[in-house]
């Protein structure tokens, strides 16, 4: 005996033109500032990953982070906001020390979960379900990596249409979601 199951999802509008290429290819002179851009970003990262400042890995780094800006230098900045990338790239930048700190605040909370004598009965983890006031796909990204990045939070699902959820290690772990990290974030992209 055979089962069949559908499952009925609603189906999101679709993005228009402009977010793919169609208009993007009218105006050149626009597209030039995001891929330099994604360029100095992906090469700012090659430096600090790599740890390799002689010339020899310097150049593998230009020639590597051109080609990946050529293949696919408007996946970092797609859709239809060509214009204040400086500004946006800098709102991004002053999340960052932000994020950091809150890094290194859960992880000073799970060194004190591990070591505490009675760590099995702090430890309660749980799936927490939200819905995100963000709407564009950069910025549920950066959040859901964002959360990710936070120990004793990963994001296990997130939808184009901003529905997350995340596994929690404890209540305290999970309680400020979304918070104001994805406050940050919206005020990043001057979103809602």
């Amino acid at each position: 005996m055979e089962v069949h199951a559908q499952i009925d999802t609603p189906r999101r509008p679709r993005r228009k033109a402009s977010a793919s290429g169609a208009a993007r290819s009218h105006r050149p002179g626009l597209e030039i500032l995001p891929r330099i851009l994604t360029f100095f970003i992906l090469f700012f990262l090659w430096l600090i990953l790599s740890g390799q400042f002689d010339s020899f890995h310097i150049t593998l780094g230009v020639i590597s982070c051109l080609m990946v800006t050529y293949f696919s230098g408007d996946l970092l900045f797609p859709g239809t906001r060509k214009t204040g990338l400086i500004r946006l790239g800098f709102r991004v930048a002053l999340y960052v020390p932000w994020l950091l700190y809150q890094v290194l605040m859960a992880n000073f909370h799970i060194l004190y979960l591990v070591f505490h004598p009675r760590m099995m009965d702090l430890i309660d983890p749980s799936i927490i379900r939200f819905q995100s006031r963000l709407k564009e796909e950069l910025p549920l990204v950066i959040f859901a990596n964002s959360i990710t990045l936070t120990p004793g939070t990963i994001t296990v699902y997130v939808s184009v249409d901003g529905d997350f959820q995340v596994h929690a290690i404890d209540r305290k772990s999970g309680e400020p979601l979304p918070g104001e990290m994805e406050a940050r974030i919206i005020r990043a992209f001057k979103e809602v």
